[in-house]
């Protein structure tokens, strides 16, 4: 038995300039035609069966150890006095 091969989408202009989806069968006959803005956003709402199968599987990392930081005076102190060559 041969694998089911995917439906496929193919990008379209629609006569005002609106960019559309034609959603195709597996025989790449067209099945429905959609807009490109709700069918994108409704693509990145959507997880991947990848990124939830991982989400129960998470393990705590190390942490790494915290750089010293080198600090800047702090304001309000005093500051070295210019010599000037007013009399």
């Amino acid at each position: 038995m041969a694998a089911k091969k995917k439906a496929r989408r193919t990008t379209h202009r629609s006569s005002k300039g609106t960019k559309l989806y034609a959603v195709r069968d597996a025989k790449g006959r067209i099945k429905d035609i959609q807009s490109y803005k709700r069918a994108h956003g409704a693509d990145l709402k959507r997880k991947a069966k990848g990124e939830t199968a991982k989400k129960g599987k998470a393990t705590a990392k190390p942490k790494a150890k915290a750089k010293a930081k080198v600090r800047s005076p702090a304001r309000g102190s005093p500051r070295p006095r210019r010599l000037s060559a007013r009399p």
